[in-house]
């Protein structure tokens, strides 16, 4: 079992890949782990969280996690 409380680029790599299988985002490619910054570490976390938490996703809940998730990258 993974230890997403540990902030490692490992974990963020996982907590993005996870977060774009479940939304089945169309423009994945474009969120590769290596445009997150590891100061947002616990916003990815919250993130992954509500992601993982779910089954299925509205389109507008996937419009929202998706423009989070687009804030969230570096600039």
């Amino acid at each position: 079992m993974r230890n997403l409380n540990e902030p490692t680029h490992e974990n963020v790599e996982f907590m993005i890949d996870t977060i774009k299988t479940k939304l089945r985002m169309a423009t994945a490619a474009a969120m590769q782990a290596s445009n997150f910054n590891m100061d947002k570490y616990e916003d990815i976390k919250d993130l992954y969280d509500i992601v993982a938490g779910k089954d299925k996703f509205s389109i507008s809940e996937v419009e929202a996690l998706v423009s989070e998730l687009g804030q969230l990258r570096n600039k």
